[in-house]
């Protein structure tokens, strides 16, 4: 099992690499590693976090692709019809853009600290972009 440490906005997570159901999806990311971006709200998905990453598509495949990530939960989603993205949700999430729903691939769940989500999610929603930092545990 493979545990990222993550800073966000001050408080402290780490999260399990879902490898065994988004393995393509883990290893991408975790080439991207030490990951260093911002984190602000959602505009449409309701209570979650977003990493905007731009128009650049990853060549990613659907696996274990959700609409509705539990809180706790990171989603990728690779681009096409809306910028890619990593998303946090910290409650209720019906991931979505300007567009229309959307899905993206659950590879990333916290399992500790998750009890300061909704802190830190209330955070970014009324001061703004909170700095967020990925490191894979020693």
């Amino acid at each position: 099992m493979t545990l990222i440490d993550i800073t966000a906005g001050g408080f402290r997570f780490a999260a399990r690499l879902e490898e065994e159901l988004a393995p393509v999806t883990c290893a991408r990311f975790l080439a991207m590693q030490p990951y260093d971006e911002k984190l602000i709200h959602v505009r449409w998905s309701g209570e979650g976090c977003w990493i905007p990453m731009g128009d650049t598509p990853y060549d990613l495949p659907w696996e274990n692709a959700t609409r509705h990530p539990a809180p706790g939960q990171f989603i990728f989603y690779p681009g096409g019809y809306s910028e890619t993205e990593i998303l946090l949700a910290y409650g209720g999430v019906a991931f979505a853009s300007k567009l229309g729903p959307l899905a993206g691939n659950h590879f990333l769940t916290i399992v500790e600290g998750q009890q300061q989500l909704p802190a830190l999610g209330r955070k970014v929603l009324w001061e703004g972009a909170q700095a967020i930092s990925f490191r894979p545990r020693a």
